[in-house]
């Protein structure tokens, strides 16, 4: 039987919960705490494209020394390299007390008996098990054990320029056909600008057009995956996608390389004027570039002809690695970063969705242009990659930007580089 999971299914419980201003009642900081006092551990965060986290940590640090007696030193990790990071560090014995592991790294991890199972430490919090985001718990899954605590959610959708679109009298476009109508106007209007800027070394904005065609990456039948990134369904996605930039010129040449962090500075510099970018990002191009206030909008990625295209639901998980010699005092570190007014803080000022189903009463509700589109992607086309732990080895091969780069830089047809990336991917998804 083929499956593919669409996190609609587990965040309708979140939309209901979060009208419903549901809550725990969890702080993060309640019962007795772990005695640290003259201890250190560490932690890793990732960093990329989101805001600035320096005073966040700080305070956490603060707030984890007041309520323990420990320190812990934090690292920020980028994610471009993060993964060799963490591999690197789980097979020298050298891994961090708590990291941040991404949702599709945080079950191959758990494979490798690099985590801790948290299970026990979530229980002991009354009804904390019950309030947790349901489709990053179970990202953070494996064997039927918890790994991974969630941390946040996000999820991309269509980020543009405002002030151009309503210089040129443009909407927000709800089909692909209006992305190219738009595109034209744009790059006849401002040759200087990307239209629609396409990068070729980031990976979770290919997978909306493959869905949006009604293609898919992976699907699971029986215990084999076999992937279908070379279906015909699938390669009318990548064509639209690519065809941006290879038939109507609105991307540039360079963006062939680019990772989200490449196209973040290009957009922040006024050389993009539409991206698929992050729900975290609009915060931190103002953060960037003052002068962007007031001039951004967001819209979700349209399907072929109207409705929304699945975007990759992703977030974070907080981890405990299993070489720590502290895990209860990494634990009060995880559940201070993950529950009550950290976790608020963090989402408030990244624009990231929480990871507690009754934090995110606000975010369903936002009537904020900047907020609102995300949380109707999220809620309404938020969608998973395959969940497995070998997914994980897709990514560190580069297996969907290798097919991406070949086509932006003509080495192959679509035909071709589809061809060759499902054949890979199936054969990494299959090996144990």
């Amino acid at each position: 039987m083929k499956t593919r999971v669409i996190s609609v299914v587990a965040l309708g419980a979140v939309a209901a919960l979060a009208l419903a201003g549901c809550s725990n009642g969890n702080s993060g900081d309640s019962g007795d705490a772990v005695d640290g006092k003259g201890k250190t551990i560490t932690a890793w965060v990732m960093q990329g494209t989101n805001p600035d986290s320096s005073a966040y940590l700080d305070a956490v640090s603060k707030a984890f020394t007041e309520k323990t007696g420990a320190k812990v030193k934090f690292e920020e990790v980028q994610w471009a390299d993060g993964h060799q990071r963490f591999v690197t560090a789980i097979a020298g014995g050298t891994a961090p007390d708590v990291a941040e592991t991404g949702t599709t790294w945080t079950p191959e991890f758990a494979d490798a008996g690099a985590l801790v199972p948290i299970d026990d430490y979530v229980a002991e919090d009354k009804g904390l098990k019950d309030d947790l985001v349901k489709g990053l718990a179970e990202a953070g899954t494996y064997d039927g054990e918890l790994y991974g605590m969630p941390w946040y959610a996000g999820v991309r959708s269509i980020v543009y320029r405002a002030d151009i679109y309503e210089e040129l009298g443009l909407k927000a476009p709800t089909t692909w056909d209006e992305i190219v109508s738009n595109g034209e106007k744009i790059k006849a209007a401002h040759p200087e600008m990307a239209a629609f800027v396409v990068p070729g070394n980031a990976e979770f904005g290919v997978y909306p057009w493959v869905w949006g065609a009604g293609g898919e990456v992976a699907v699971k039948d029986g215990d084999k995956w076999k992937s279908e990134l070379d279906s015909k369904k699938s390669q009318a996605g990548l064509t639209f996608y690519t065809d941006l930039a290879l038939k109507h010129g609105f991307s540039t040449p360079g963006a062939t390389t680019w990772k989200e962090t490449d196209v973040r500075d290009a957009f922040t510099q006024g050389k993009v004027a539409t991206m698929l970018s992050g729900s975290w990002t609009p915060k931190s191009l103002i953060e960037s570039n003052p002068e962007l206030e007031g001039k951004l909008g967001v819209a979700v990625i349209p399907g072929e002809d109207g409705g929304i295209a699945p975007s990759v639901l992703g977030g974070s998980h907080l981890s405990i690695f299993a070489d720590s010699k502290e895990p209860d005092l990494a634990w009060e570190l995880v559940k201070l970063m993950t529950v009550g007014k950290f976790a608020s803080q963090w989402a408030d000022s990244t624009g990231y969705f929480p990871g507690l189903e009754s934090l995110m009463k606000d975010a369903v509700e936002s009537t904020d242009p900047l907020i609102a589109p995300f949380a109707k992607q999220m809620v309404d086309g938020g969608a998973s990659v395959p969940v497995t732990p070998q997914f994980g080895a897709v990514q560190a091969k580069q297996t969907t930007n290798t097919m991406m780069q070949e086509i932006l830089s003509g080495q192959k047809t679509v035909a071709e580089a589809s061809k060759d990336a499902a054949a890979e991917m199936t054969d990494l998804l299959n090996t144990k």
